[in-house]
Order: structure tokens, then sequence, then C-alpha cells
């Protein structure tokens, strides 16, 4: 009968069975094994521990020698056993998104160009108080040249200038 908490974990210990242990061997390896395919730059971004990075750093010598990367693929899926998985998980995920991630920010962008040239005056003094590196003649000009543009139903240059400065001063 268990007495604590402790024990309640070690009778769920001993109920994994020796295959159930074997499969999660074997998704903590090819887990390894995506992160050391992936670039150094990739791997700059995800929060390793210095344990994990040490593994990586002889992972990355021993690339070209297949049964040693085998055998240190083990050795990192060990490591990734005692290790939290759930940041780098996300991180990863992170990563992968970064051209969802873009399109939406574009969007963003786009609505918000609308917005200034349709709403004027009122758009413009709410983005300046929100985005301080502005400069208020600056966006003043090219949301009125790029209104002209639209009025005479012709886009055009002062309607990418006007794009291409929210994006530069603009954070989400």
């Amino acid at each position: 009968m268990p007495h604590s908490a402790n024990d309640i974990d070690e009778l769920e210990e001993e109920l994994l069975s020796k295959s159930e242990i074997k499969r999660e061997m074997h998704r903590l390896q090819d887990f390894g094994l995506v992160i050391v395919k992936m670039s150094k730059h990739q791997r700059s971004k995800l929060p390793l521990t210095d344990d994990l990075k040490a593994a990586m750093l002889l992972a990355d010598k021993i690339t070209n020698k297949h049964e040693a990367l085998r055998r240190h693929v083990r050795h990192i899926a060990k490591i990734l056993a005692e290790t939290d998985l759930e940041p780098i998980k996300q991180a990863m995920d992170v990563m992968a998104n970064k051209h969802q991630q873009e399109s939406v920010k574009f969007e963003k962008l786009e609505k918000m160009r609308d917005d200034l040239i349709a709403n004027g005056n009122e758009t413009i003094e709410a983005l300046l108080a929100e985005c301080e590196g502005m400069e208020r003649q600056k966006l003043r000009q090219l949301v009125r040249q790029a209104k002209k543009e639209h009025s005479a139903e012709k886009v055009g240059k002062h309607y990418r200038d006007l794009f291409a400065y929210l994006k530069e001063h603009v954070v989400f």
C-alpha cells in the first residue's frame, strides 16, 4: 500500500512494460535525431540545457560516422528523458510556423494601411501614439499621397511606400 506521493510514482514506473519503455526511448531518439539534423543556427534558437548543447557539438563532429552517430543519439535520448521537452517543442513549433506568422503580420500591415487611407487623422494620431519612432509629417504625407492615388483608382508608388514605412516602424 503506497504511503506517499513518491510511492505512487514508483508504482507507476513499475507498471510500465518493457515495450512501453522501449517505445518511449525510440520516440526520444527520433526527437533527438530531428534536433541533431537541424542547422546550428536553428539549434541556437532552442532552449537546450548545457548537457544537450555539448551533446549536439559532438553530434556535429560525428555526423558522417553512422554507427557512432546512432550510439550518440541514444545518449542524447537519455539526456532528453531527464529534460523538460515542452519548451523545446514550443520553440520548434514557432520556427516551423514562421511563414504563417509572417503572412499574418503582412495582412495586419495591409489592413492598417487601408485604415489609414480610409479614416485619415484619427487613425494617424492613434498610430503615432502607439509607435513612438514614427515621424508625424512623413506619415501624414505618405497617407495623403496614397489617398490621392487610391481616389484616382491607381495603386502606385506612394501606396507601396506607405506600406514599407509601416513595415519598418510598426512592431506586433
